[in-house]
């Protein structure tokens, strides 16, 4: 590799706690002779200049705090590299400290320093490398332990079971709304994600028993955090592809001013791919988003980040008037669907001393999501099917605290207030009493609280306990829950640690749940759902953590999680559960009387990337069940059982500043369950109905996909380009998705989930 090209390496180190900065740490670039290295200013800041182009590892040191050891910090001629580091107090004294070689090099540490069970890191560098992920942190966690994508069509995820329904999206320390394209209401995931991976920092994923600062959740969370824009020089980055192009811009407002901006608009027409041969089918597909982060700190008054996102997705399938092309039933309808969704927010973040810190935000967020449908009749006439029409609306206030007692001790507190506003309409056809209902029609608004405070304390060098409490409550119906978390760490010898984590955790049921309308026997409208209270989980974990090398790692996870206070269809002959409820609101007449009971163990061998090369093997095997009124343990939707994924690449140095890089991603899991088809109700309703009796009885067969990236990037004077092409199930294997009665032929049907999809793309960063 040609040492010619250099680039920049600068950023600041901090408490890891406090978020106080650490002047004069040392910053090290190992493996250069002479040895390159640099010291932090008043400001906790750093710049490394003239470093050759590559990936290099960067040691941190201070005084009276733990080495940390970054590796594979990829430096391009492109974009100079902006680290922001956490350094963790050493709780011995300095008269104990003995000098050792080891460092902390946990790569994938969660940066929650309260969240040590169920919990890791992940980068942009994972969501950019991993086959066919598409910068996507949904479908990039898919080869992640307990996780298991729902369709290949969206990047719905179901953790260890649960139904995605259950996953909770955070930026900046706030709630947001779903962001991702052609997402429904009730719902956690879509088509793809709204933001940018231009835009994303080092954030964590969660599985279970989440720390006490985490509420209204049942299954995991997704911590994001933003990074900021560089101050100091002005970047471009464009990409173009199939899937849309990106542009994104950063950079200072002055020389003389240390805030920054970071804005990323990306336009699609997924409509091309079709063009290309690409069977996505026969509707119109666009969207279209725009992403930003702009950091304005001040002297005295702490620093301000006005940050948000926004996205517009829809699809229109326009049916063809004439009926010697409709092969089937679907091929008469016409269909309006569109998503919108966004968030806008301001943070401000302010150290009040050298162990104290203060944020707090305000967000507005919303989404308005729309769809209708009509059937063609003989005359092609437009006939009434469905409509819906949901905006939801939101303003968060959050106020968090962060203190540190002393080296041992720490404390975070925090309140977060939430205030709905709603309109939400449905009105469906019911072709077997040949009337239109209209089961949601309502406005009005809601209200929220939630509390938290936690306590991490350092017993000793190799122990750690955390403990603390989450309120959450809905004023509207006085619904509250009181939630313990606790988790304790303790190190062995020989690179190994064992966990263990208990949380309970409570989740609202959508505000759509709560609106529903039915009808009396007098004829009387009313609100079967106001009163429901919230579906409740107890999380138990258990883990062993064990380092075989310095890039390499085991981990074994065991769980158990018994959920209760379920909210199920009020009917003791009716297995509906919102347990297994993927999206949408069930506008049944609940009550909260349901069960159910996730419990499984889950395996990781992960080798890091060194001499250009990583890998990541998962294996999940689960049990997750489900009972409604009807008193009978059920399989979830969800439960496929097993699930193995294999995520790995290797790059090679090629010619003069030429990198070329092979990605590669298996997955084998269980099939998900389904209800058959009730053929005779089918036939009389015009329409697809299931034999609930028998609900999740049946198995699809064993899912299997990989995926495959090939990239090939060169670094020039100015700029950095990479040209990859992902292609989404290579070997075109047929994925059974399910069943559905076809009206045309009276016959049930299966269908296949995506085919052999090629995603090619152009990235430049000057």
């Amino acid at each position: 590799m040609s040492q010619s090209l250099t680039q920049t390496i600068r950023g600041t180190v901090v408490d890891r706690v406090s978020q106080t900065p650490l002047p004069g740490s040392s910053v090290i670039l190992l493996g250069t002779d002479p040895l390159v290295g640099t010291t932090t200013d008043p400001e906790g800041n750093f710049k490394l200049t003239q470093v050759p182009i590559g990936s290099h590892t960067i040691r941190i040191t201070f005084i009276g705090y733990k080495d940390m050891m970054l590796p594979n910090v990829i430096v391009n001629s492109g974009k100079e590299v902006v680290l922001s580091i956490l350094l963790e107090e050493d709780i011995l004294h300095l008269e104990e400290l003995v000098i050792s070689a080891e460092t902390n090099i946990e790569k994938n540490k969660p940066l929650n320093e309260m969240a040590v069970v169920s919990a890791r890191t992940f980068s942009v560098e994972e969501t950019r490398k991993f086959a066919a992920a598409v910068n996507d942190p949904a479908r990039m966690v898919s080869s992640y332990a307990g996780v298991v994508s729902t369709s290949d069509g969206n990047n719905s995820i179901s953790i260890r079971g649960n139904s995605p329904v259950g996953l909770l999206w955070r930026m900046e320390g706030v709630d947001i709304p779903n962001p991702n394209h052609f997402a429904n209401v009730a719902t956690s995931g879509g088509g793809i994600s709204i933001l940018s991976s231009q835009l994303l920092a080092n954030s964590d994923f969660l599985t279970g028993a989440f720390p006490a600062e985490f509420g209204n959740a049942l299954a995991g969370v997704f911590d994001l955090n933003l990074r900021k824009g560089n101050n100091e020089k002005r970047e471009y980055t464009v990409q173009a592809g199939f899937l849309g192009t990106d542009i994104a811009a950063e950079g200072p407002f002055s020389k003389n001013y240390r805030g920054s901006y970071l804005i990323n608009y990306r336009y699609s027409t997924l409509s091309v791919l079709s063009k290309v041969g690409v069977n996505i089918g026969d509707a119109i597909t666009n969207f279209q988003d725009l992403s930003y982060n702009i950091y304005l700190p001040t002297k005295n008054l702490g620093n301000f980040s006005l940050f948000g996102f926004g996205g517009l997705s829809d699809q229109t399938q326009d049916a063809k008037k004439d009926s010697s092309q409709w092969e089937e039933e679907f091929s008469r309808y016409n269909s309006r669907y569109f998503s919108n969704t966004g968030a806008a927010g301001i943070k401000h973040a302010m150290t009040l001393s050298t162990r104290t810190y203060v944020q707090s935000a305000v967000v507005f967020s919303g989404n308005d999501n729309g769809y209708e449908e009509f059937r063609l009749d003989d005359n092609y006439e437009d006939v009434f099917s469905y409509r819906q029409n949901h905006i939801n609306k939101k303003i968060t206030a959050s106020a968090v605290l962060q203190h540190k007692i002393n080296a041992r001790h720490s404390l975070r507190s925090g309140v977060y207030y939430n205030k709905y506003f709603f309109n939400l309409r449905q009105r469906d056809f019911n072709r077997e009493t040949n009337e239109i209902e209209q089961p949601l029609n309502a406005s009005g608004n809601a209200q929220t609280v939630q509390a938290f405070t936690q306590w991490n304390y350092r017993v000793t060098d190799r122990l750690t306990v955390n403990s603390g409490i989450h309120f959450l409550s809905l004023f509207d119906n006085q619904t509250y829950s009181v939630e313990p978390r606790a988790s304790v760490k303790y190190d062995l010898p020989a690179q190994q640690s064992i966990s263990v984590g208990y949380g309970l955790h409570g989740q609202l049921q959508p505000l759509g749940v709560y609106q529903a309308e039915a009808t009396r026997v007098d004829g009387t409208r009313y609100q079967p759902n106001q009163d429901l209270e919230m579906n409740k989980a107890h999380h138990f974990v258990t883990g062993y953590d064990r380092a075989v090398s310095k890039h390499m790692r085991i981990k074994a996870e065991t769980y158990y999680q018994h959920l209760y206070n379920i909210a199920v269809a009020a009917d003791p002959t009716s297995t509906r559960s919102t347990l297994v409820n993927e999206d949408g609101y069930i506008t049944d007449p609940l009550v909260n009387q349901g069960r159910g009971r996730n419990y499984g163990l889950e395996l990781t061998l992960e080798h890091f990337m060194h001499h250009q090369l990583y890998f990541l093997l998962s294996a999940s095997f689960y049990q997750s069940e489900y009972k409604a009124l009807d008193q009978v343990w059920r399989n979830t939707r969800f439960n496929g059982n097993h699930a193995i994924t294999f995520t790995g690449g290797k790059e090679y140095l090629w010619k003069k500043n030429r990198t070329f890089g092979i990605n590669i991603r298996t997955i084998y899991t269980g099939g998900f369950r389904y209800t058959p088809v009730d053929i005779t109700r089918s036939q009389m309703a015009g329409e697809t109905r299931y034999i609930e009796s028998l609900a999740f009885t049946q198995q699809l067969p064993d899912y299997f996909r990989t995926d495959l990236r090939i990239s090939l990037k060169r670094n020039r004077t100015r700029s950095t380009t990479t040209l990859a092409l992902d292609i989404q199930n290579t070997t075109n294997h047929k994925n059974l998705g399910g069943q559905y009665f076809e009206v045309r032929s009276g016959e049930i049907k299966k269908w296949y989930q995506l085919p052999l999809l090629p995603i090619l793309s152009y990235r430049i960063e000057f």
